[in-house]
């Protein structure tokens, strides 16, 4: 199998190199020392299965999965943690493959037999179970057949539209399959403020909330020039926000 490895210490790495080397039947086609670097490289080399570190700086091993769950093809991905017993626990009860480290030959074999393809669900699932559940830190959207990926901090408003949501930052707008209900629930009013049933806004490009000719309430963003209607069931709760 086609094998990337991505962790952010290259000891780590380079371990998991020469045990892959010593068990055989495996290529490595590439490494990465972080989520990002997991995405990026897994579109360009289209590897069989994924070694990741979960605690990473940036984007941690979670995130970067469900992005690579994003692919036409997603590969199979096994997590390497230095997770207490307890954690373990979580990981066994959804299903997961993990390595304990320091990583054994005979552990990343089996390990390597029987991976299976981790569905949205149950990194969603994974990421709950800890202690401290991580918003991600990008967003990823498909662009002409490959994923790119959005930093949440550019990301000036989500506005839900039937079943896609549009995500909108100062030059660009994409469309992702997504709830303003699972976002919302994900990131908190303190980064995205519902100012609609159909809108949340960044909270850090708000420059502004104010009254329309018509009497209602808008919000003017920084970097978009049109204001965004604030519903009247939504309107106590963005004065309340912008009164802090």
């Amino acid at each position: 199998m086609r094998v990337l490895i991505v962790d952010d210490e290259k000891l780590a790495r380079d371990r998991l190199r020469e045990l892959l080397n010593e068990i055989g039947g495996h290529t490595v086609v590439g490494e990465g020392m972080n989520g990002n670097e997991a995405v990026e490289k897994a579109a360009e080399l289209n590897p069989d299965v994924v070694l990741m570190d979960i605690r990473m700086p940036g984007m941690d091993g979670l995130e970067a999965a469900m992005h690579l769950m994003g692919m036409e093809s997603p590969p199979m991905v096994i997590f390497t943690t230095a997770y207490d017993q307890h954690a373990l626990h979580a990981f066994e009860v959804n299903a997961v493959d993990y390595l304990l480290k320091p990583i054994r030959k005979d552990r990343l074999a089996a390990a390597l037999d029987k991976a299976k393809k981790l569905t949205l669900q149950q990194l969603q699932e994974i990421n709950q179970a800890q202690e401290s559940p991580q918003a991600r830190t990008h967003i990823s959207v498909h662009l002409r057949g490959n994923i790119r990926l959005v930093p949440v901090q550019d990301i000036l408003y989500f506005m839900a539209d039937s079943k896609y949501v549009t995500v909108r930052t100062t030059g660009e707008e994409h469309l992702i399959e997504d709830s303003l209900v699972n976002l919302e629930k994900e990131f908190g009013e303190k980064v995205f403020l519902r100012i609609h049933r159909n809108a949340l806004v960044a909270t850090d490009y708000i420059k502004g909330i104010e009254k329309s000719t018509t009497g209602n309430w808008q919000v003017a963003l920084t970097g978009l020039d049109k204001k965004l209607d604030v519903s009247r069931r939504h309107a106590a709760a963005v004065r309340r926000w912008a009164r802090r």
